[in-house]
Parts: structure tokens; C-alpha cells; sequence
């Protein structure tokens, strides 16, 4: 998670909002650092508002869903789906049906397993909120004490950790 959260704040300080994170847009470098692929769907808006419906299902955030003007506040909502399904292996809001992932998603109804760690509950449930603006931004995620307690962070070639 703390790779991916520098690489989206990265892009969100050059005023990309991504998308479409999910698994399948995410590579492993040669170091097994974490790489984000398929700018497909990604936008570059100065104004950083949005009002497109795009993206893949189980990860779209309510206000795309309903339609509503977005920012880039949907990728901190997507990094809540991407860390809840590689932790339980499918998406929280995965349904038998188009409509009932929706109803879902409009509802933040989600179920965490008891063998999903408190600490990335707490992770989880403060990226997925109805609300924008009450998800926790990025620089916090990197601050968030399960991230903390299972960095790995891996660095790419050519880059040595400032001593």
C-alpha cells in the first residue's frame, strides 16, 4: 500500500486521477517494487473535477456510480477495494448481480472476515466512505500504523535510501 500510495500521490500532484486501480493494473518491478499500469482510463484535469463514468465495477466509488462530479478522491476509494481484496481475495462489494454490487457500494456495505487484521479494518473502513472528503488522504495512509507495521518498501534501481 505505501508504494501505490506514493505513486497516486505522485500522479495527483501532476493532476492525473488514475481510475482504475485494481489488481490487475498493477505490476512488479525486477526489485518487486510496485509499478502502476494501464492509464487507460486515467485523466489529466487541472481542475481535478470529473464527471465521467468509467472504470471497473467493484471498484467504482459511490459518486461515480450515481453520477456525480468526482476527483481524485476515487483512487483513495479504490486503494480501499485493492487492499480489502488482497487481503480476502475478492472485492467487499462483489455480488451476483450488476445492481446489488451497486446497492452495495451506495450503502458502503461492507463485511470484514475475522481473520482480516484489525489494523487494515481500520485502513479499509477510512478509505471507503460515502463521502469523499471524509476518506483518508494519502499522506495519512503512509502515516496509518498498519501500513507502518508491514512496510516493505522496496526501491527502484538506481535509488539508495538517503543515509
Amino acid at each position: 500500500m505505501e508504494e501505490l500510495a506514493d505513486a497516486l500521490t505522485y500522479c495527483h500532484n501532476n493532476k492525473v486521477i488514475h481510475r482504475d486501480i485494481k489488481p490487475e493494473n498493477l505490476l512488479l518491478g525486477l526489485m518487486g517494487e510496485v509499478k502502476i499500469a494501464d492509464f487507460g482510463w486515467s485523466v489529466h484535469t487541472p481542475s481535478l473535477r470529473r464527471q465521467t463514468m468509467c472504470g471497473t465495477l467493484d471498484y467504482l466509488p459511490p459518486e461515480i456510480v450515481e453520477g456525480r462530479t468526482y476527483d481524485e478522491k476515487v483512487d483513495l476509494w479504490c486503494v480501499g477495494v485493492l487492499c480489502y481484496e488482497l487481503l480476502v481475495g475478492r472485492p467487499p462489494f462483489e455480488s451476483p448481480s450488476q445492481s446489488e454490487t451497486q446497492r452495495r457500494i451506495l450503502k458502503v456495505d461492507v463485511t470484514f472476515p475475522p481473520s482480516m487484521p484489525e489494523g487494515a479494518q481500520d485502513l479499509v473502513s477510512k478509505l471507503l466512505r460515502y463521502q469523499p472528503s471524509e476518506r483518508l488522504p494519502l499522506a495519512q495512509v503512509l502515516e496509518h500504523p498498519w501500513v507502518k507495521a508491514h512496510s516493505r518498501r522496496v526501491l527502484p534501481p538506481g535509488f539508495q535510501k538517503a543515509s
